[in-house]
């Protein structure tokens, strides 16, 4: 992730102002320009910031992921129990989802950034990993043998009710029923009871 800085006032009006262009228009579509001036700043301010445009997507991105892994960590946190844990991320999607009419950022970013070395490709590439670590983890935490693949199904899934969530269908209901149907077949039905008092270990995040 880019270097953390405390954010100014100006600075954060940059942020959100490239949030709400990214996200809407794209991020090749969007110059330093557009931004600069919905923000209300020059755009010497913006490159005294935040150096580049590549470095102003990594950090528009940076943010968004943060607040997605809060959601997620607090959401999994709230989980009694462990099995439940393994598929809060799904739930967390009905909050998240609102007002996310073009998407996944993330994803939207990968096809718009397809270098590798770009900053802004790096992270949109370890939300994704990270999640789908989450996923094992939990699974693992949860008495699940082949968490391994189990995470990576689940993560499919995810992937799914955010690429069609364009559509403006629900596509969140039935898919996050199937996750959990997944994750229940998934355990096995001796070792669940000793295990259903336990709380998801932190150390998963």
């Amino acid at each position: 992730m880019p270097e953390s800085r405390p954010v100014s006032a100006a600075g954060r009006r940059i942020l959100l102002a490239a949030e709400e262009l990214f996200y809407e228009r794209g991020i090749t579509a969007v110059g330093v320009d557009l931004i600069a001036e919905r923000s209300g700043v020059t755009k010497r301010t913006l490159y005294n910031r935040f150096g580049s445009k590549d470095r102003l997507v990594a950090a528009y991105l940076a943010e968004r992921d943060e607040r997605w892994r809060s959601l997620v960590r607090a959401a999994v946190e709230g989980c009694a129990d462990p099995v439940e844990a393994v598929t809060a991320p799904f739930e967390v999607l009905r909050e998240w989802g609102e007002g996310s009419g073009r998407g996944c950022a993330f994803v939207n970013a990968l096809a718009e950034l397809p270098d590798p070395a770009h900053p802004g490709h790096r992270i949109a590439v370890d939300q994704k990993l990270w999640l789908r670590d989450l996923f094992r983890g939990l699974a693992d935490a949860a008495g699940c043998p082949e968490s391994g693949a189990l995470a990576t199904r689940l993560l499919v899934l995810h992937e799914g009710v955010l690429a069609t969530r364009p559509l403006r269908i629900d596509t969140l209901s039935d898919t996050a029923e199937l996750a959990r149907a997944l994750v229940r077949g998934a355990v096995p039905s001796p070792g669940r009871g000793g295990r259903g008092a336990a709380r998801p270990s932190s150390n998963v995040f």
